[in-house]
């Protein structure tokens, strides 16, 4: 799977803020890397979102034991306007993010998967993942 973000759709710097804060996570779930720090950086780039990837990591980071309850509150909160194929769309980019480096870790996996839950589009995740 190839990675790009630009033909994501994203242009609302809330939209923006809900990616890269769950991209951000993925990567911090299991201390961000310098590869997947350069994946975080390209993906602002691409979507002209610096500073909402800033907000994203200071997000993570003003309290680190919490973050993924905070971060799953803060998507669930925030995911009422985006439409269920943009959800899948969104986290299925991550999922090829996270796949770029060669490998997917379980703890990056588990974490795409309970935000796809809270989303209610867990199996749609699941079949777009298998049938790649």
């Amino acid at each position: 799977m190839e990675y790009r973000v630009d033909d994501i759709g994203i242009n609302d710097t809330e939209q923006k803020k809900v990616f890269l804060l769950m991209e951000a996570f993925v990567f911090h779930y299991h201390e961000l890397d310098k590869f997947e720090f350069n994946l975080l950086v390209e993906t602002a780039k691409s979507l002209d979102a610096e500073e909402e990837l800033k907000w994203a990591i200071d997000f993570i980071n003003q309290d680190r034991p919490n973050s993924f309850e905070r971060t799953r509150n803060y998507l669930k909160e925030k995911i009422s306007g985006i439409s269920d194929p943009t959800r899948v769309n969104y986290l299925i980019k991550i999922w090829q993010a996270t796949n770029s480096k060669g490998y997917i870790t379980e703890m990056e996996a588990l974490a795409l998967l309970k935000i796809a839950k809270d989303w209610k589009v867990e199996t749609e995740l699941i079949k777009l993942i298998r049938s790649k």
